[in-house]
């Protein structure tokens, strides 16, 4: 679709209203909270307008969450001193957490919801305890669901780093979990 001819507004709703979910998505993992991912979001926004004419077309949700990205790290320089450890909100993650199925026993009963629940935040845990590089690429991965050229693109990382890390970080979620790989 061409989108050249468009009206900045017209092409900015074309462009980055649709990709907004996922853009706050990112942002409150970088920043660890909804009410600063907003913040993020809506800078990031401005930005995205600002330099809508400029947007070459392509993969609108790679470009749309490179500019969260940075302006994630420009806003967290500016408002949190260096020592603050970031933890993504786990309200993202409920797609991921694995269930018992409806024909295990108790699978709807308090048993379940607390196993559950210990199971969410041992994942939370693992996933903040990452380094940063490998838990930015399972929250753009397994999170926002890019292709790992999308990420490639967003992280501005060669598409075998960006396998390499996937691969390493799965694997010590996988390693602090007690799974077997």
């Amino acid at each position: 679709m061409e989108l050249s001819g468009k009206a900045p507004a017209g092409r900015f709703g074309e462009v980055v209203l649709p990709h907004l979910g996922d853009a706050l998505s990112l942002a409150r993992w970088l920043t660890g909270n909804a009410t600063d991912a907003e913040d993020v979001v809506q800078e990031a926004c401005l930005k995205a307008h600002a330099g809508i004419g400029t947007y070459a077309g392509g993969n609108a949700r790679a470009w749309l969450l490179t500019i969260v990205r940075n302006t994630s790290y420009s806003w967290l320089a500016r408002n949190r001193p260096r020592n603050v450890v970031v933890v993504g909100d786990m309200t993202d993650l409920d797609e991921l957490a694995t269930g018992y199925g409806n024909d295990a026993p108790f699978a709807n009963g308090p048993e379940a919801a607390l196993i559950a629940k210990s199971d969410h935040a041992a994942l939370e845990a693992a996933i903040a305890a990452l380094p940063h590089p490998f838990r930015e690429v399972i929250v753009l991965r397994d999170v926002n669901d890019l292709a790992y050229r999308e990420i490639a693109a967003v992280l501005d990382l060669p598409l075998g780093t960006v396998m390499s890390r996937l691969a390493r970080a799965r694997a010590a979620l996988i390693s602090k979990l007690g799974g077997k790989s």
